[in-house]
C-alpha cells in the first residue's frame, strides 16, 4: 500500500546566525530558532528558544536536528522534532550559505517530524508520522508538512 500525504501546516521559522561548534569547515553547527508562524491546517507560533543541531559534510550535505516548540492559537503548545537532510549541487549550496534567493527544486530538503502535545484538542498530533519539504532563505527555514497516512 502507497501511504497518502495529507498536508498538515507550513511552518516558517525564524532562524539566528550559525554558531560553529568546531574549527573546521565541515563539522558541526547550531541554529538558534528565534520564532516564526504556524499556517495551514494548524495556525500559531514558533516558539523562540529552540534550535537545529547540523552536521554539514565535506561534500556539502547537511544532515539536521530540530527541536523546537509550537504555540497553537487557543489550543496550546506541540513539541516538534525533525531530523532530515540537504544536498545539492555545489553552486546551489553556495549560494543558500551566501543567504541568496534559490530555487527550491534545485536541491533536496526533507524531515520526518514528530510532535507531542498534552493539549487535549490536539492529541491527534501524538499518534502521526509528517514527512516536510524545506526551503531555506537567508533568515528563515519554511516546512510544508504532510501527515503520512
Amino acid at each position: 500500500m502507497t501511504p497518502a500525504l495529507t498536508p498538515l501546516m507550513t511552518l516558517e521559522v525564524l532562524v539566528g546566525a550559525p554558531v560553529q561548534i568546531d574549527a573546521a569547515p565541515h563539522g558541526r553547527r547550531f541554529i538558534p530558532i528565534v520564532g516564526g508562524t504556524v499556517g495551514g491546517g494548524l495556525t500559531g507560533q514558533v516558539l523562540a528558544g529552540g534550535g537545529d543541531w547540523q552536521t554539514v559534510w565535506p561534500d556539502g550535505r547537511m544532515d539536521i536536528a530540530a527541536h523546537y516548540v509550537l504555540e497553537i492559537d487557543g489550543q496550546g503548545t506541540v513539541e516538534v522534532r525533525s531530523d532530515g537532510v540537504r544536498h545539492g549541487p555545489p553552486a546551489v549550496l553556495a549560494a543558500l550559505a551566501r543567504g541568496e534567493i534559490v530555487d527550491p527544486a534545485s536541491y533536496y530538503f526533507r524531515t520526518a517530524v514528530r510532535l507531542r502535545t498534552a493539549a487535549p484538542g490536539l492529541s491527534r498530533l501524538n499518534a502521526l508520522l509528517a514527512v516536510a519539504t524545506g526551503e531555506r532563505a537567508a533568515d528563515r527555514v519554511r516546512l510544508r508538512a504532510f501527515e503520512l497516512g
